[in-house]
């Protein structure tokens, strides 16, 4: 089975084309092109297979993480279809139109270069999903149908302090947390250096607290200019493939929850451990704009034969 192995920013995914080939087990090969060891490695696979009959759009993008769960959309991943579909001849249209759980979104692909591939998108995210029900949040005091910004952690929520005594003092962090949907849940909390931040510890607890039924993406987030374009520095940990080195639909909420709380303003110059992006939001009911590379590392073929045995889930 032939694959390409691509990221936007380090968020790495193993890209199949769906039409070619037929996968019976998306989740195992997921968690099997996924290990770093015995695998390609990678943050998960993403399926770029044909449209669902009756949607208007040109490719239809499935996105696995690396421990086989399905999410709902990757804003990284997403740039990358575009650049998957395009320089492969699966389409050209611009812009394209990728069908995902989250439903249709358009990616603007641009080429670049000396072999004139695509080498940077522009993704109209959609509109943030704000509602606690929606994201799905359930707080103990918070109505489901209220969004949850800036909201003043309790002392009953409490962030491990087992990794280094006195974290939350020493990266500045202010105790409030603001939760946004891009399709997928984001936890976002700000703080005055995110270097200080404990991610290996306070990321998978937050990921699995109670008051996430569906487990949640969390961002520590550094305020660096709100003047002119707003500018932040963050750190990820994403359900289900942990920390990893950029998150487009997490970048994306932060950006909604750095202008809603009015820490900053549009557009946000987003620095991640893989790289920059850039994020536009006007408020209200409109969409998100990110814009990001897309980069492809190498093809290679799979040999299905060599895929491990899985003990019973």
């Amino acid at each position: 089975m032939g694959f390409a192995k691509m990221h936007g920013l380090g968020n790495d995914y193993v890209y199949v084309d769906g039409a070619q080939y037929h996968v019976n087990d998306p989740p195992a090969l997921a968690r099997w092109v996924s290990d770093r060891h015995v695998g390609i490695g990678s943050d998960g696979l993403i399926m770029v297979d044909p449209v669902t009959p009756g949607i208007d759009a040109d490719v239809r993008m499935r996105m696995y993480n690396a421990d086989g769960s399905e999410g709902m959309m990757c804003g990284n991943g997403i740039r990358c279809v575009a650049k998957f579909a395009v320089d492969r001849g699966l389409c050209d249209r611009q812009p394209l139109r990728v069908e995902t759980r989250r439903g249709v979104l358009e990616v603007h692909w641009m080429r670049g270069g000396p072999d004139g591939t695509v080498h940077e998108a522009t993704v109209s995210m959609g509109a943030p999903i704000l509602a606690a029900a929606r994201i799905p949040a359930c707080i103990p005091g918070v109505s489901l149908s209220a969004a949850v910004v800036d909201f003043a952690l309790p002392d009953e929520f409490r962030i491990p302090a087992s990794a280094s005594a006195g974290w939350q003092e020493a990266c500045g962090l202010d105790p409030r947390m603001t939760l946004v949907s891009m399709g997928n849940p984001h936890a976002v909390l700000w703080c005055a250096d995110v270097s200080r931040v404990p991610l290996d510890v306070v990321g998978p607890f937050m990921e699995r607290h109670a008051w996430f039924p569906e487990r949640i993406n969390v961002h520590f987030v550094q305020l660096l200019s709100a003047t002119g374009r707003g500018e932040v520095r963050m750190r990820t940990w994403e359900r289900g493939s942990g920390a990893t080195q950029a998150c487009g639909t997490g970048a994306s909420a932060v950006c909604v929850a750095g202008v809603m709380t009015g820490r900053t303003i549009s557009p946000v110059l987003a620095h991640l451990p893989g790289g920059d992006l850039l994020l536009e939001w006007e408020g209200g009911e409109s969409s998100v704009q990110m814009t990001g590379p897309a980069v492809e590392v190498f093809e290679g073929t799979l040999d299905l034969a060599a895929q491990p045995q899985e003990r019973a889930r």
